[in-house]
């Protein structure tokens, strides 16, 4: 899923190429997109663009009239600049949004189709699709540790939960929590004052750095490789690969459709984090420590 640092490369991507324009026509592939019945995908036809902003993980596109365009791309769905006009290319295209100097065309991968688009109106109304999360370039050391230790849960799920943290997904909360050298099944509540405050200064350099990462790759373009999964991330999607500080292998957890990536010997003092599925089938031979994997597996724990 595009998370915080995708979205705002989009949205400057975007500022770039219909900030002022008309929104001459809008067409769907996929009825299903819409999630919204008034006002009707039509009123935003002939509508200029006056601004573009986040909300949450969701794209907002607004339109004289107070109209919004609210898009999100959940996990498959992307966004990409063709030429004026272009045709659908196949059953991943949803929609297309046309703009005198090119069309905005929502993709999705998959048979899930999890993306959606709203049309509403007012600032109240778009309001109402904001989780609530803070935002953490704009919070203060006090008010993300407030907001962090509210309810006790682990530090991946406070991370991730879009009602606590404006942004901040799967694969980035990774990278956080291996910046900030905590384990992603740590407690809140149980956070000292100073590693609260190394987490806080994880959250703004991790998140400030991938974006400039992206303004960097993006260029004068547009942001057409939006992954989850880069090469240069320490730990998210690295699994068995060595850690790029201690250089022992990868670790990760699954649950539900997410999952964990940390390095023991950096993040965990060692300790291996159960992985429910695995737990439950090893039981008591599920190894404990790092050193206790890599005794079993040998020179394939590396």
């Amino acid at each position: 899923m595009p998370e915080l640092p995708d979205i705002v490369v989009y949205l400057e991507a975007l500022q770039k190429r219909i900030l002022n324009q008309p929104l001459q026509r809008v067409r769907m592939a996929h009825p299903f997109l819409l999630r919204t019945a008034e006002p009707p995908l039509s009123a935003v036809e002939n509508k200029r663009v006056l601004e573009l902003q986040r909300v949450g993980k969701r794209i907002a596109i607004g339109l004289e009239d107070e109209l919004w365009l609210l898009i999100h791309l959940m996990i498959a769905g992307r966004l990409h600049w063709r030429e004026p006009g272009a045709g659908m290319r196949g059953k991943r295209d949803l929609a297309a949004f046309d703009f005198p100097g090119g069309s905005l065309v929502m993709t999705e991968s998959g048979t899930k189709k999890q993306a959606s688009l709203h049309v509403v109106q007012g600032r109240t109304a778009l309001g109402t699709y904001d989780p609530g999360g803070i935002d953490v370039f704009q919070a203060s050391l006090e008010t993300f540790s407030t907001v962090l230790t509210q309810h006790n849960h682990t530090l991946k799920r406070a991370l991730t939960d879009p009602h606590i943290f404006s942004g901040i997904g799967n694969a980035y909360s990774d990278e956080i929590l291996f910046r900030a050298r905590l384990s992603p099944a740590r407690l809140a509540q149980n956070l000292t004052p100073d590693e609260i405050t190394g987490l806080y200064h994880a959250v703004r350099e991790i998140l400030t750095e991938w974006i400039n990462r992206l303004r960097r790759e993006t260029g004068d373009g547009f942001p057409e490789r939006v992954t989850a999964f880069r090469k240069d991330m320490a730990v998210h999607g690295r699994f068995r690969q060595p850690c790029p500080v201690c250089g022992s292998p990868v670790q990760r957890i699954r649950y539900a459709t997410n999952e964990s990536n940390y390095c023991a010997r950096c993040q965990t003092g060692g300790r291996l984090l159960a992985d429910r599925a695995l737990s439950r089938l090893l039981k008591k031979d599920w190894p404990r420590t790092l050193d206790e994997l890599e005794k079993r597996l040998g020179p394939t724990a590396t």
